[in-house]
């Protein structure tokens, strides 16, 4: 017989599934830096590490400073959605929301930053299928920003990428169907049909879907992707100068470019923030455009630090405060 103590079965699910969400996110960690580690002690440590220590503190200040306003204008672009659907809510409290589900950035799927949805739910008493639309704009105009400036620096930079142009269609696509109620609500109702199960949540999805009409609107599509695309580009611009600090200028547009393909190319992979995905793409890019892997490797390892990770931090230090208010409401 059951103690009464004992944890429930879905407890123990829950364990279970967030053990190995855990387990994935270490494992990904351990891949990269193995494979980071190792092309450093092929290329040579002292040739690696001479140059992270050649950046001074107001550097990486400065690339810090960079990725804080990405983070700011998204959640300038968050706080618009938000009061877009008609939530009551302030900017403080929307940025904070914001920031604290970088948390949550590296979980499977990005599930874990429907953390926000959570605390919406506590704080105005909004279900989540009314709330589900915001979470599903921001990523789309991340994905429209992003594919945009994509394709304008591999226009303006001196050479190519291979492989740019799939990629800007994939995420133009994507950013799209996201935004178009119609179009995904047809989409969520073929998936449903050829699967013929979970009715009850496609319906909820297919309702989600439609609640996007609210964001048809032309002024805040368009401050919205123009927020989108000052954030990015600002994250685009510390790759570049980081490249310069390091000794290898390969151009802003063409630095921007490696930058924009490795983060977009690393969501592709559907890994947790693109681990893995994004480091080996950011390398290899450079390595083809001539770039040392004594400073592709650093320069990648600097460039995650101060925007994925750090972003991770933002949201781990914002996260119990955010938790502590949505209880107290």
């Amino acid at each position: 017989m059951m103690s009464a103590n004992a944890p429930l079965p879905t407890d123990l699910s829950l364990r279970a599934k967030r053990g190995r969400d855990r387990l994935v996110i270490v494992g990904l960690l351990a891949l990269v830096l193995v494979g980071l580690v190792g092309l450093a002690s092929a290329t040579g440590w002292r040739e690696t590490w001479a140059q992270v220590t050649r950046l001074s503190g107001p550097q990486i200040g400065a690339l810090l400073a960079l990725s804080l306003t990405n983070y700011a204008l998204r959640g300038l672009r968050w706080h618009l959605f938000a009061r877009r659907i008609g939530l009551r809510t302030g900017l403080w409290q929307n940025l904070r929301h914001f920031i604290g589900g970088f948390a949550m950035s590296v979980t499977p799927g990005r599930v874990g930053e429907l953390v926000r949805m959570r605390w919406l739910r506590r704080e105005t008493g909004w279900a989540f299928a009314r709330t589900a639309p915001l979470a599903l704009m921001d990523r789309a105009s991340d994905l429209a920003a992003m594919a945009i400036i994509l394709g304008l620096s591999v226009a303006f930079a001196a050479g190519g990428i291979q492989g740019a142009v799939p990629v800007t269609a994939l995420a133009l696509t994507g950013a799209l169907v996201a935004t178009r109620p119609r179009l995904l609500a047809g989409l969520i109702t073929l998936i449903y049909r050829a699967t013929g199960r979970l009715p009850r949540p496609f319906a909820r999805a297919r309702g989600a879907a439609r609640s996007l009409a609210r964001f048809s609107h032309g002024p805040t599509l368009a401050i919205a992707l123009a927020l989108g695309l000052v954030g990015w580009l600002a994250e685009g611009y510390a790759f570049h100068l980081l490249l310069v600090w390091m000794g290898a200028d390969i151009g802003l547009w063409k630095a921007v470019a490696i930058f924009v393909f490795s983060a977009l190319a690393g969501g592709l992979t559907g890994a947790p923030g693109g681990l893995g995905g994004a480091e080996a793409a950011m390398v290899a890019l450079l390595s083809l455009d001539g770039v040392g892997l004594e400073i592709s490797i650093p320069a990648t390892a600097v460039i995650r630090v101060t925007t994925l990770w750090f972003a991770i931090g933002l949201g781990m230090a914002v996260f119990p405060l955010a938790e502590r208010k949505s209880l107290k409401v």
